[in-house]
């Protein structure tokens, strides 16, 4: 590490998602919550619980190719059940992604292909908090 970077000087302040357009926003408002902090034609940034979500437009994007491809994804959890949360997120344009990952996980693309995994899983919240 350099001598002028301590690990007090960087923090996490969000995940960039590329794709064709940023109006993919949108599609996370619904799947999570959360509010528009701002929308600009080449990124948006989506305030939800514990996160900052940055669709952003990168040309000539093409979907990744999951699982196989070693690449970050999204994991959240769903409470008990995986059904409803499951259909609700296809309602909102995400679709299957990729073969069963177990009984208490289900891998799903969202409407620009970026993969994430609805759980019921999830650590303890104490451990999460900051």
């Amino acid at each position: 590490m350099s001598e002028s970077a301590s690990p007090s000087d960087v923090r996490f302040v969000g995940v960039s998602l590329d794709c064709a357009d940023p109006e993919l926003a949108g599609f996370y408002l619904q799947l999570l919550g959360g509010r528009l902090l701002w929308s600009r034609p080449a990124s948006v940034g989506v305030q939800v619980p514990g996160l900052l979500l940055i669709p952003q437009r990168v040309q000539n994007y093409r979907p990744p190719m999951w699982p196989g491809t070693s690449i970050v994804h999204l994991d959240l959890t769903a409470g008990v059940h995986l059904d409803e949360p499951v259909k609700q997120d296809h309602r909102f344009g995400s679709h299957p992604c990729g073969s069963a990952a177990g009984p208490a996980v289900e891998r799903i693309a969202g409407p620009a292909g970026h993969p994430f995994c609805i759980t019921t899983l999830a650590p303890p919240p104490e451990l999460l908090a900051t």
